[in-house]
């Protein structure tokens, strides 16, 4: 037995509750890990609250990433004592993930840990940091430096926003970030935005084609907020859309494609082949700054999940939070 979030459904809904779970509802898979620690992003929100159908199989151990020692393997990779992360693939979705004590999955869903980060700051960076580190990747593939402009990101105190800022600003860039909390302007600053926009800037319906503003757009919004990053982004430029806390629809025109040339990169994170996810973390330790990751983390214990998921949803949770999976109850 060990302690973890259950996710069951009956007539009245779904359920989130710690409680003791026993090894059969561990997932299929040839190696077990002694997760560590955890973290919450808006997908996890949606799992704990029951507000979207994240979660296909019931009962399931939600959370989709985790940080651990290997345990157990039946994997020629891994051995007893490896330190490993996982980020999606299905886990807390179909497949049984971060919020318990312990995991089973396939081998090939891990990624060595760096020996840069300690098990909770790699889930300090989490789905969230790694999915900021997959947008960068993709505006430098397309050729965007430094010297190009300005870059836009938007949900700029979420996980992904802030890991963003704090990775652009390392690496020479330009950042203006979009909020609807302007308030924590001094927190974005120390991440490396130089500009901080309010989100209503973007959120409203827009037109077409706007004023030429952005060398490269980071979008965690989606919906009329990305629309407008499109209609704004310079002749050439690209967006990376990541999110869709916003909304998922796309109320856009092809006029920013076919009149300015620019580029919309969608970034999957969840079923991101393994090198790229390789990459991704050794950037991540190469280039992000320790200090400003600290300074983004709120640490919770596993009977807190709950809750802080639905504060997730409202938009009044900053930054990263990471859950100690193994603190005492």
């Amino acid at each position: 037995m060990f302690k973890g979030i259950l996710v069951t459904k009956d007539d009245a809904g779904t359920h989130a509750a710690l409680q003791d779970i026993d090894d059969s509802h561990l997932g299929d898979g040839d190696v077990t890990v002694r997760v560590e620690w955890s973290t919450l992003n808006y997908k996890d929100g949606l799992a704990l609250t029951g507000a979207s159908p994240v979660v296909r199989r019931f009962p399931l151990v939600p959370g989709i990433d985790f940080a651990g020692t290997v345990t157990h393997s039946a994997h020629p990779a891994w051995k007893p004592g490896d330190q490993v992360i996982l980020n999606g693939w299905g886990v807390g979705e179909s497949h049984s993930g971060g919020l318990a004590q312990q995991a089973r999955v396939p081998g090939d869903w891990l990624v060595a840990l760096p020996a840069a980060f300690s098990t909770r700051q790699a889930m300090a960076i989490g789905t969230a940091g790694y999915t900021a580190m997959l947008c960068v990747l993709a505006l430098e593939k397309h050729g965007i430096r430094p010297a190009d402009g300005e870059v836009l990101v938007t949900g700029a105190n979420g996980g992904v926003g802030s890991v963003a800022i704090a990775l652009l600003a390392q690496l020479g860039y330009t950042v203006a970030a979009s909020t609807g909390r302007p308030a924590e302007a001094d927190y974005l600053h120390a991440l490396g935005a130089t500009r901080i926009i309010d989100r209503t800037e973007l959120s409203a319906p827009g037109k077409p084609l706007g004023k030429e503003r952005w060398a490269g757009v980071v979008d965690a919004v989606g919906s009329h907020t990305l629309a407008n990053a499109c209609a704004t982004t310079r002749r050439a430029g690209a967006v990376a859309a990541c999110g869709l806390a916003g909304g998922m629809d796309f109320p856009a025109s092809v006029a920013p494609f076919i009149l300015r040339g620019i580029s919309l990169y969608g970034i999957d994170s969840v079923m991101c082949p393994l090198p790229l996810r390789q990459q991704a973390w050794q950037r991540l330790a190469q280039d992000l700054d320790i200090a400003k990751l600290e300074a983004m983390i709120r640490e919770i214990g596993l009977d807190a999940a709950v809750a802080t998921g639905a504060e997730l949803l409202k938009g009044s949770v900053r930054g990263r939070v990471v859950v100690d999976v193994q603190r005492a109850l």
